[in-house]
């Protein structure tokens, strides 16, 4: 017998009330901390505390994420098999992916170009951050061969280690196997399914401490930030934060409408708990889970494309990352007194979509391939430390368009993809 997924609307209701109120409470006191000040006794101590809560919250997290993510990849992919729909998923998914992160490259360089942060700045001001920063030099060529040596390995190393993007390709590996082998391992194919319903249980508990370990990283994020830095780089905050919400708020909501009629009020309820959770932890990884629930249980998505789509997203759909890595790279070129050409722009286009791909969805794993992209068009990579103190403040805003595109992205994949085929079986 499957154990019920679905909970009470009372019970869901009190629980994204709670997270917003967590939220809040954590920013507030964060700005009274920094007010007060944090070297105090009170204030490490404070420091701490939320430091203990809010990696209780993502560990737990984490300590489910692995199994669901393998059970889940491999559940949809068998289940895709069977229904004769794989090829139009892997097709209609990764089609998503690549536009979706095109347009935001796209918004990303525009807002740039025309609102030109940078300009007027010099590195010279921050020459202590850049002299302390020792970035990680990697030619394109060895980064693309550790890219394709990292996704093959012992299925066993890479489920024992965390390896999220090892974990996906294993997972694919054995989907297509249960799905080529039909009814020889139905009993296979139903333990992987009890495995994630397991899981997505685990979740649901562990989504009861939300409000706390939300609250406690949003304390320690506003309470320790550089506020002069802040300051002088507040242009590009502005600019970059603009960007994304126009891609999350607008370009993501306008696609699902168009393709699925699915108004964007009804998606925002019913993506709420994942939104404000990615905003929370800056991590998609962490907040899959949660995606999951929220697209099979409160917008109807079906679990088996949802399944596929959602862990693929959160290691290989990033809008938000590639949105901020192309702005970041003009910004940092004209710190630099470099003018970037077309030619130039494209290159990080192509180089900040490969950077995403490759990124798993964990907390400022933007700044790794940033160097990438800033070494791909011969702009100093010692610029990266003047990124660094706002990385925090701008992943929070790009992790939630990224799990927001993914969840869009299973919507969008569920109805072209296996919409026709409910509508001819209806016929």
């Amino acid at each position: 017998m499957a154990i019920p997924l679905t909970q009470p609307s009372s019970r869901r209701f009190g629980l994204n009330t709670l997270i917003l109120l967590g939220a809040l409470a954590g920013a507030v006191g964060g700005f009274a901390l920094a007010a007060h000040g944090t070297a105090t006794p009170l204030g490490e101590g404070t420091l701490y505390a939320a430091k203990l809560a809010g990696t209780l919250f993502l560990d737990l997290l984490r300590m489910v994420l692995v199994p669901l993510v393998f059970a889940s990849i491999v559940c949809g992919v068998a289940s895709l098999g069977a229904h004769h729909s794989m090829q139009r998923v892997w097709w209609y998914t990764l089609g998503f992916f690549v536009l979706s992160m095109l347009i935001a490259i796209g918004i990303g360089l525009a807002a740039a170009n025309i609102f030109r942060p940078g300009e007027g700045m010099h590195l010279d001001m921050f020459a202590d951050a850049t002299r302390n920063f020792q970035a990680r030099q990697m030619p394109f060529t060895d980064y693309f061969a550790q890219f394709l040596h990292g996704i093959f390995q012992n299925p066993f190393a890479a489920l024992a280690q965390g390896d999220i993007l090892a974990v996906v390709v294993v997972a694919l590996v054995f989907g297509i196997a249960l799905a080529v082998g039909g009814e020889r391992y139905a009993n296979l194919r139903r333990t992987m399914q009890e495995l994630q319903e397991l899981a997505l249980v685990l979740v649901r508990w562990i989504m009861w401490l939300a409000p706390l370990g939300v609250g406690a990283l949003l304390l320690r994020l506003v309470a320790t930030q550089d506020v002069s830095l802040l300051g002088s780089l507040g242009y590009f905050i502005v600019v970059v934060i603009g960007a994304t919400l126009l891609h999350g708020v607008v370009v993501l909501p306008a696609i699902l409408y168009a393709v699925t009629g699915t108004t964007p009020l009804r998606f925002w309820r019913g993506a709420r708990d994942a939104m404000v959770l990615a905003f929370g932890t800056s991590s998609s990884a962490a907040t899959m889970p949660v995606a999951l629930r929220c697209v099979t249980e409160n917008l109807g998505g079906r679990r088996e494309v949802a399944g596929f789509v959602i862990p693929l997203g959160a290691t290989l759909n990033s809008d938000g990352t590639a949105l901020y890595e192309g702005a970041a790279a003009l910004f940092v070129a004209r710190l630099a007194g470099i003018e970037l050409d077309i030619a130039q722009q494209l290159i990080i286009v192509f180089v900040a979509i490969l950077g995403a791909v490759g990124a798993p969805g964990i907390p400022s794993v933007g700044m790794l391939s940033m160097v990438l992209v800033l070494q791909s068009v011969g702009l100093p990579t010692e610029a990266i430390a003047l990124l660094l103190p706002i990385d925090r403040i701008l992943d929070t805003v790009r992790t939630a368009v990224n799990v927001e595109g993914d969840m869009v992205g299973s919507l969008i994949v569920d109805k072209l993809a296996l919409g026709a085929n409910d509508e001819n079986q209806g016929g």
